[in-house]
């Protein structure tokens, strides 16, 4: 049974990227996450199937997560808009900047520990770093499940 999280406020991320299904859910329950923040833009249009949002809840990564008693939440509201750009972190980091607490304010009322979910398997590759940067700012902790 994974330990309960000491911090009300602690959070993980994870990029599903190169990870077998079974390896994902495992970290996931490893670390005692409770909910799945899916950050993706379009979570519906993944190239790995058990991670793409299905139209119904029986499929896809809600079952996947389902299956292993954690919840899930589709937050496109924080997803990269800027990703076609070659450098989409400064404007995805002024957009944050300038709008992060509206734009985290479903997340941050989640069931926790929740974990930010997006496809780039290295949190350096990818804009839940941001995202965890601005939640950092305002006193929660993270911790990059890699």
């Amino acid at each position: 049974m994974p330990p309960e999280s000491p911090d009300p406020r602690a959070f993980f991320t994870i990029g599903y990227g190169g990870r077998p299904p079974e390896e994902f859910v495992g970290l996931l329950r490893a670390h005692g996450v409770r909910t799945v923040a899916d950050v993706r833009i379009k979570p519906e249009r993944a190239s790995m199937g058990a991670y793409t949002k299905a139209k119904a809840a029986d499929k896809g990564i809600e079952k996947l997560l389902a299956d292993a008693g954690v919840g899930y939440r589709s937050l496109p509201e924080l997803g990269n808009v800027f990703l076609d750009m070659d450098d989409w972190t400064a404007p995805y980091s002024e957009l944050i900047a300038r709008a992060g607490d509206l734009l985290t304010r479903r997340l941050v009322e989640l069931p926790g520990p929740f974990c930010l979910l997006c496809a780039e398997k290295r949190v350096a590759d990818c804009h839940r770093r941001t995202i965890a940067d601005h939640l950092v700012g305002r006193g929660w902790s993270v911790t990059h499940i890699e």
